[in-house]
């Protein structure tokens, strides 16, 4: 016997009821993202992995560790794209885009990384993910803070915490991270495996472990938001205040440092205690020296992104949708004018199903199995007099109507 298909681990079917907390996330995302005039694009989900290796860092897990990247059969070494900031990017350039003025983006769709899978963190995910290019400073970043907090009220979810730092720049970040270095060093024979070899390639993501016994040691770490340039301190200082202006609620979290190496100045996540150790739904921040660093002019630059699935979990399951009508008809010879019927009613942007004719019995248990509200049952004297008998399902109430005098309550 032939083994039984199977999905691959932790990529997961999006089935019907899945789908339509998706879509209701996504249109939610659209009318948020409209009012404050950022443009959908559809971006590849193949890209070239150097990419990735180029943006987001050789030394990265996602880079060495989790990406689906190969070589094609005409040699081109080719990924599943990760994550989405890289190649909305890499679309910015191609497209000539960096005399073009602001371009404010968002895009939706699934990334690949061949992470553990578990509670809200699979091997393909769904994401919508935000790019704002031409950010050039502190009120951009409050603009993009402010739609992410919309977005999130927009859908219905509460409890939330949004959570801020900044990551310095390139003039403060170095005396930082040297200074980082020292006191990780110092404490070196007691921090498991991962911190001893980020320790080397990205310090700042010694802060970011999860092991107790690495987060004992670094409770006195140096923090780069009390190390930061004039600049980059004016400029976090004015995010606050933007927020503080627009009544956000947020709280300074100078341990969140994300994980990929092209973050500059302001980074935030928006946390739940609701999903245990996977309580991040959305994050983000600046990224100003990320075009720049593949081929582009100095651009500032901001974006976010969140994981459907994730989001998902903090909903409600909506109730299973049903059809309007169910078509009942009774012999062969109202066949083609009951499916013209059904035709008609769905031009008028009405849900219906045909029960597909034969025993009465047999299609009444269909319309059962549908819970529709309503059956059109048709026969010879229905169409010879040219209406229909609509049934009231839940009070089995009967009506001989016209078919153009149907009318719905809502």
């Amino acid at each position: 016997m032939a083994e039984k298909l199977r999905s691959i681990r932790g990529i997961h079917d999006g089935l019907p009821q899945q789908v339509e907390i998706w879509r209701k996330i996504e249109s939610a995302a659209r009318r948020v993202f409209a009012r404050y005039a950022v443009a959908e694009v559809r971006l590849p989900i193949l890209e070239p992995t150097e990419l990735f290796v180029r943006s987001i860092g050789e030394a990265t897990d996602i880079v060495s560790k989790e990406m689906y990247s190969f070589v094609d059969q005409g040699d081109a070494h080719i990924c599943l794209r990760p994550e989405g900031t890289a190649g909305a990017v890499r679309a910015y350039l191609q497209a000539g885009l960096t005399r073009a003025g602001t371009q404010r983006w968002y895009y939706c769709g699934p990334m690949f990384r061949r992470e553990r899978p578990q509670k809200g963190r699979l091997r393909q995910f769904q994401q919508i993910g935000v790019e704002w290019f031409g950010a050039a400073g502190p009120v951009e970043d409050v603009e993009v803070l402010a739609m992410a907090h919309d977005f999130l009220v927009e859908i219905g979810l509460s409890e939330l915490r949004l959570e801020l730092n900044s990551l310095g720049c390139p003039a403060c970040r170095p005396a930082y991270r040297d200074r980082l270095v020292d006191y990780l060093q110092q404490r070196a024979d007691h921090l498991c495996a991962t911190c001893h070899e980020r320790m080397d390639k990205n310090p700042m993501r010694v802060l970011d472990c999860k092991e107790e016994q690495c987060q004992q040691q670094l409770q006195d770490a140096p923090e780069m938001v009390a190390h930061l340039c004039q600049g980059c301190a004016g400029h976090f200082a004015a995010v606050r205040c933007g927020l503080d202006a627009l009544a956000i609620r947020y709280q300074v979290n100078p341990r969140i440092v994300r994980g990929l190496d092209y973050y500059n100045r302001t980074a935030f996540e928006i946390v739940t205690d609701q999903l245990g150790a996977q309580g991040t739904v959305l994050a983000g921040g600046r990224y100003d020296g990320l075009v720049q660093e593949l081929g582009g002019p100095a651009t500032p630059a901001i974006g976010f992104a969140a994981g459907l699935e994730r989001l998902a979990m903090l909903l409600d399951a909506p109730s299973p949708t049903s059809p309007d009508i169910a078509v009942v008809a009774l012999g062969d010879v109202v066949m083609d004018w009951s499916l013209q019927q059904a035709a008609a009613l769905r031009s008028r942007g009405i849900s219906v199903i045909h029960c597909g004719g034969g025993s009465a019995k047999r299609q009444f248990k269909i319309a059962d199995r549908e819970l529709v509200r309503y059956t059109l049952i048709i026969g010879e004297d229905e169409m010879a007099q040219g209406k229909v008998t609509l049934r009231n399902m839940s009070t089995g109430e009967q009506q001989l109507l016209s078919p153009d005098e149907i009318v719905l309550p809502a």
